[in-house]
């Protein structure tokens, strides 16, 4: 049997798992609550591994993996944020929350509780919009990722048109069937080949560079390889943080570190898993599980990004390419591909495949509940055809996907990373206030709320339009009305919009709220009912 072939084998073997579970969540699913917030009965290993392989996806693994082939070890205080702000404060504080709330309101999507609990329809459509309309982008680095390694590991076979259009359908045909039940069994499975993959690659990369001490000993060695470009915005080695207050300093941590670092709190796609368990004891469980699976995801994925330099210096004499050209989304298949054993490529490969599945399933859900259940029903039909729930949130997959696919195709390379910050910082400047308010503080108002949500959002908008540079140049529109890449001077141009619009966000939330009238004391007490 050739390579072709036995790499066409695993995989078909593979999709049949995943065609059996989506099956099998169909079956299991009977009415809307199933759908939409799989029954709330969903065991926390399966939560927990659910929630880990949807925030973890070729974001992580090839977009940020390859940031770190450029930034170095620096990227590793994601990580620690990943796990103290995405799972010990996310599960713990935010998590029990969530579910108690979610099942007082009787809520099914993230933009549901929110409207519910301030009694706006106005709040829980506008949420859905944002979701549908901006998730597409972060969706589309997913694909990419997936695809460019697709493509990488079957050249000259399938190109990565083929690549990106295959795997859509067969996700988008499991979603579409099996609803939130089918996407976190899948989503299991889809973790743990993850976490497997993930532990090989460590152990492959230390052994290829002669162990632990010596790979990261011959990391700090060759600081002197970095090329000008970047020695001149703040690069000081691999092993070293950029220079404080440089540009890529900035860009390492407000953009990248604090972007996704502190968005993860308000993904939708996540928030709505605390509302699948019956107890917060079910929480509690899987806390553990959750955060050693970011640390393996990440941690690995950011420590073989940075060391992948390395073995470019040993076997090519000078650092790769795609780091020297700024292209870090192709450091890891071309790590992958080049360095690994043929049967390890293939393992990745699935590895690379679950993580994109796992997310992407659960983002198409997301989109489709936030267009079907959140903005349709909810929003413009006032909660009046609730039938149609289901048949609205499969067409919204559909639409969702559609999208997703021509961005896909149209976004330029070294894309990912950058998407994915993008999406998680204006979900965390639009969404971060209303969600502390929401879970936290009975004296929170529509008003405030609203006024929060809108200053989140357009002052986002509005920065990463007319001020952060990199979006700026790229979008034109500063330099179609006022004839200069950016408004500003350095270094606001390379501070990234979480760092000044969520705390004015969070502000606006504060103040409207002292001012407006309050929501009646029965209603709050509903919403808190058992906290």
């Amino acid at each position: 049997m050739n390579n072709l072939m036995m790499l066409t084998v695993i995989v078909v073997l593979y999709l049949f798992v995943i065609a059996w579970l989506g099956w099998y969540g169909y079956k299991k699913t009977k009415n809307t609550l199933d759908y939409l917030v799989a029954g709330r009965d969903t065991h926390p290993f399966i939560m927990s591994l659910s929630y880990g392989a949807t925030f973890i996806s070729t974001s992580a693994i090839v977009g940020f993996g390859g940031a770190a082939a450029l930034f170095g070890m620096g990227l590793l205080w994601l990580t620690f944020l990943n796990i103290f702000v995405g799972i010990i404060i996310a599960f713990i504080v935010f998590g029990k929350r969530t579910r108690k709330m979610g099942h007082n309101l009787d809520a099914h999507t993230f933009p549901e509780l929110l409207g519910l609990r301030f009694q706006s329809r106005f709040i829980q459509w506008f949420a859905g919009l944002i979701i549908f309309l901006f998730m597409p982008l972060y969706s589309a680095a997913v694909l990419i990722g997936a695809a460019r390694f697709i493509e990488t590991t079957f050249a000259p076979q399938v190109n990565f048109n083929v690549a990106l259009l295959i795997y859509t359908l067969i996700i988008c045909a499991y979603v579409l069937a099996g609803g939130l039940k089918g996407v976190m069994y899948t989503d299991a499975l889809q973790g743990a080949i993850m976490f497997v993959g993930m532990i090989i690659l460590l152990a492959f990369t230390y052994i290829k560079l002669g162990g632990i001490t010596a790979a990261h000993q011959a990391l700090a060695n060759i600081s002197n390889l970095v090329p000008a470009k970047l020695v001149e915005q703040g690069h000081q080695g691999w092993t070293h943080m950029p220079a404080l207050g440089s540009p890529l300093w900035w860009s390492l941590i407000s953009t990248i570190v604090m972007g996704v670092g502190i968005g993860v709190l308000t993904q939708p796609q996540l928030a709505v898993r605390f509302m699948t368990v019956k107890s917060s004891k079910e929480i509690n469980r899987a806390v553990s599980i959750g955060g050693i699976f970011i640390l393996c995801m990440t941690g690995v994925a950011f420590i073989v990004g940075a060391l992948s330099n390395v073995y470019f210096v040993n076997t090519l004499g000078k650092i790769s390419l795609a780091v020297a050209k700024g292209n870090v989304d192709a450091v890891i298949p071309a790590y992958i591909n080049a360095a690994l054993p043929t049967w390890f490529v293939y393992l990745f490969m699935l590895t690379l495949l679950s993580a994109a599945m796992s997310t992407s399933s659960s983002q198409f859900h997301a989109m489709g509940t936030a267009i079907g259940r959140d903005f349709f029903e909810k929003g413009i039909w006032e909660g009046k055809n609730t039938k149609y729930t289901v048949l609205l949130t499969r067409l919204g997959i559909v639409f969702g996907v559609i999208v997703t696919v021509i961005l896909g195709f149209k976004l330029p390379d070294n894309i990912i990373a950058l998407a994915t910050a993008i999406f998680f910082g204006l979900c965390a400047s639009t969404f971060l206030p209303t969600y502390i308010g929401a879970l936290f503080i009975k004296e929170m108002t529509k008003a405030g709320v609203i006024a929060s949500m809108m200053t989140g959002f357009f002052g986002t908008a509005f920065w990463l339009l007319f001020i952060h540079q990199k979006e700026s140049a790229a979008l034109g529109l500063c330099k179609f009305i006022f004839d200069q890449p950016t408004l500003a001077s350095y270094p606001w141009t390379v501070v990234d919009p979480i760092v000044v619009i969520l705390p004015i966000s969070l502000i606006i939330a504060v103040i409207v709220s002292l001012f407006t009238s309050k929501l009646t004391k029965e209603h709050v007490n509903a919403c808190f009912k058992h906290f």
